[in-house]
């Protein structure tokens, strides 16, 4: 691995572009110190009980402790995620989109800027929601119209400036630059969670046995998550024979490697923006409080709504993704197919057929693991006020890491480098 780190930095525009992602996530961590101004950051935290295992310490997780400290990051990237997901849920419902779709690059362009639209407007809400709720509890230092504004737009200014990082990373950078920001403040509570798991032992709040359980059952989740995640069916493909002026070509066999967890990290994320999003609104709008005695964080019904939001997002995705017809269109215009079946749609309802199946179960372990924080704290006995890590957690932090590798080792191989995956 070393050997690969140091192959990836003699190539100039790779050493560029993982320069490039360092310096962008430095300025993020930088900029989650940075607090939100005329607010009681300590009150507020106590207030929203960050450190108490509810909604706000699970938003806290992905922000990197940002929304505890209510820095200028505070609201993270979750109303960008919101809004990627009605644009994406509109372009099944709305014929325009589903045009603008696909055009290819220039729709795609297209659809990001509704994107970024939908972003501010959801940022603005939010924002509004939690500065109403900070005036209520009493922790802003001057609650005038010009102070209420102005933590409104610091707020919602720093989800847009997140939203643009996101962005230039995935441009400019190396890997996926909304998951990479989602992932950075993730390994930023590391830290946070070890210095909690040591004093709770020390002062008897957790047993040593209990800890190397967890830990032993944090590598096992792991493990299977690199299972899941590299896991794929081989689909067979021959290419007939062809003759292009005196040259001959084809006649090659290669597959098509189909991935059980075709979606990546992207269900997870996408069910826990969605389910966190009502649930923050819930506590603090009187009209839907009630909301939080049947689905509020980790009672059974969030825990059912969590699984099933992930399974659906799991095939909606690689729904969206992966497009059957497609890859059966070209397989045919290069004169390949595979044996046993006709080019065109029967090669593509096949397709579409392995594709189901091999998601369901892709999309019922990612269902799982979203769970396991729940299933860990049963077995060590560890609450999730000393340890706020768990399934959630970790399959972000590996599923980035291997999309990160993955485009890093393309990097090495197209330039004849031994990479990190052997």
């Amino acid at each position: 691995m070393l050997e690969a780190f140091r192959n990836a930095l003699r190539i100039p525009d790779l050493r560029k572009k993982i320069l490039y992602t360092l310096g962008m996530l430095a300025v993020i961590r930088i900029g989650s110190f940075v607090p939100v101004p005329g607010v009681d950051a300590v009150g507020l935290a106590q207030q929203l009980g960050v450190d108490g295992g509810n909604i706000f310490g699970f938003l806290d997780l992905f922000t990197g402790g940002a929304l505890g400290r209510f820095t200028i990051f505070a609201m993270g990237v979750n109303p960008y995620i919101t809004s990627s997901i009605i644009l994406q849920l509109l372009t099944i419902i709305i014929p325009r989109l589903e045009e603008l779709a696909k055009e290819g690059p220039e729709g795609s362009k297209i659809i990001a800027k509704y994107t970024r639209y939908g972003t501010v407007v959801l940022g603005l809400v939010q924002a509004f929601s939690i500065t109403m709720m900070a005036r209520s509890w009493g922790v802003i230092a001057n609650p005038n119209a010009f102070s209420l504004i102005l933590i409104m737009v610091t707020l919602t200014a720093g989800t847009a400036f997140l939203m643009w990082v996101g962005e230039k990373i995935s441009e400019k950078g190396i890997g996926n630059g909304i998951s990479l920001i989602i992932f950075t403040g993730i390994v930023a509570k590391l830290p946070t969670d070890v210095i909690n798991a040591y004093r709770a032992l020390g002062e008897g709040g957790i047993t040593l046995w209990s800890l190397l359980i967890y830990l032993v059952l944090a590598v096992i989740v792991i493990a299977g998550i690199v299972l899941v995640q590299e896991g794929q069916r081989r689909i067979p493909v021959q290419y007939a024979k062809r003759v292009v002026g005196r040259r001959m070509y084809g006649g090659q066999s290669t597959h098509i490697p189909l991935k059980v967890n075709q979606a990546g990290v992207i269900p997870v994320i996408f069910a826990s923006s969605v389910l966190t999003f009502p649930l923050t609104l819930a506590q603090f709008i009187p009209a839907v409080g009630g909301i939080n005695r049947w689905i509020g964080y980790g009672t059974f019904g969030y825990n059912f709504l969590y699984a099933v939001m992930v399974i659906f997002f799991t095939y909606f995705y690689t729904a969206v993704t992966f497009n059957p017809q497609d890859i059966a269109d070209n397989m045919r215009k290069n004169g390949g197919f595979i044996p046993g079946l006709r080019p065109g749609r029967p090669t593509a309802e096949y397709l579409e057929r392995v594709m189901t199946r091999i998601t369901l179960p892709g999309a019922f372990f990612l269902a799982f693991i979203a769970l396991t924080p729940y299933l860990m704290a049963l077995v060590t006995r560890i609450p999730e006020t000393i340890l706020n890590f768990g399934g959630t957690g970790l399959i972000i932090m590996v599923g980035v890491a291997l999309d990160t590798m993955k485009q890093i080792e393309s990097h090495l191989l197209l330039r004849h480098y031994e990479g990190f995956l052997k």
